[in-house]
């Protein structure tokens, strides 16, 4: 596809989507999400491993686009927070690991959209806010992602206070994986995504999948679809070669990806 909002580019397996309006401070506006949508879809059903989503211009993401709610009517208000909840969904459902590369300031459903992916590295001068706290809109959907980066307390004080935080207070709260200099941000970036796509493709969807489907369920429920996924992923071709090659002190020769529907 050809897309008005977004550069695609894949070099050795992973691919990396780029917010590319500047101009705009990458506000996510309804046609940049519904565009951000199908790519995420895009590349969930190609041969990458992996995937880095980061962002052209002086702030990564401003968050919605008070135009499409200026005057909105409620229903046009709930397709525009259906349509973002569906965005951030085709993140987590997509087989692949998902790394947000931060190199500036991410507010609102931008923050909403960093605390939604995989994994994330930032600038050390980089921020993060979700400001609705101290204007006149709550940031309702972004807290729901936040809070399970970074827990209650926290979420509630950047969502009551709108204040941001910097880089290293987000690596300390949860919110990122790291912090670092700007300018190895994305040797960084790349270097975690290279970590987290070894071994089998196969096995870590299965294992991406399972983790959202069991990180909010009670302990003994976590465990009792933990236990039969890990059972039925032990059965299968790749997982038993893991095994061998353990067994043999051989390399593992990994042959499965998975099968997006």
């Amino acid at each position: 596809m050809n897309y008005e909002h977004l550069l695609l580019s894949s070099v050795d397996g992973i691919t990396t989507l780029t917010l590319n309006r500047p101009d705009k401070r990458n506000a996510l506006a309804m046609n940049v999400m519904l565009e951000l949508t199908a790519a995420l879809r895009e590349v969930a059903q190609s041969d990458a491993l992996g995937v880095i989503l980061a962002a052209n211009g002086p702030v990564f993401s401003a968050g919605h686009n008070f135009g499409d709610m200026a005057g909105a009517t409620l229903d046009q208000a709930r397709e525009l927070f259906s349509v973002c909840t569906g965005m951030m969904d085709a993140v987590q459902a997509m087989p692949q690991p998902v790394i947000a590369r931060v190199h500036a300031l991410a507010t609102a459903a931008g923050c909403q959209l960093v605390a939604t992916c995989d994994l994330a590295v930032a600038a050390d001068t980089a921020g993060f806010a979700i400001p609705g706290g101290k204007a006149g809109l709550f940031c309702h959907t972004p807290l729901v992602a936040v809070a399970r980066s970074v827990g209650r307390k926290r979420a509630l004080e950047m969502a009551l206070t709108g204040d941001p935080i910097n880089a290293a207070t987000a690596a300390d709260w949860g919110l990122i994986n790291k912090a670092v200099p700007a300018d190895q941000l994305e040797a960084a970036t790349l270097d975690l995504i290279r970590r987290a796509t070894r071994g089998s493709a196969l096995s870590k969807a299965v294992g991406k999948q399972a983790f959202y489907q069991q990180v909010g369920l009670p302990q003994d429920q976590a465990y009792a679809l933990a236990c039969e996924t890990m059972a039925s992923a032990a059965m299968t071709p790749d997982a038993q070669e893991g095994i061998q090659a353990f067994l043999e002190k051989r390399h593992a020769q990994y042959t499965q990806r998975p099968s997006v529907n």
